[in-house]
């Protein structure tokens, strides 16, 4: 957010927050919902990257169109096993990084 809009934000009485704080979400529920993002994005891009629609990357992994697009939107439906089931099957290798 740019200087001006937060200074006519703060001046109408809002105040600007994360959105963790927000839900308030712990530290634990906040590091869930991003490695979840961080492999929706990553399915999404293999994904086109080989060409394929998500009712190929369906058939491929044993699931529907519409689970494939609940993986790549982030769906807390969609479990984590599931999309690196999916990246496996893309030829994805992923890797875990504790910081």
């Amino acid at each position: 957010m740019d200087s001006k809009k937060r200074h006519k934000l703060e001046r109408m009485g809002g105040r600007i927050s994360t959105v963790a704080d927000f839900l308030g979400l712990t530290e634990a529920e906040e590091a869930v919902v991003e490695l979840r993002l961080q492999l929706a994005a990553a399915v999404r891009i293999k994904r086109v990257g080989a060409r394929l629609t998500q009712a190929e990357l369906a058939r491929a992994i044993g699931s529907s169109q519409s689970r494939v697009a609940k993986m790549e939107n982030g769906d807390p439906q969609a479990s984590i096993e599931s999309l690196v089931r999916a990246l496996a099957a893309l030829g994805g290798k992923p890797r875990l990084k504790v910081a």
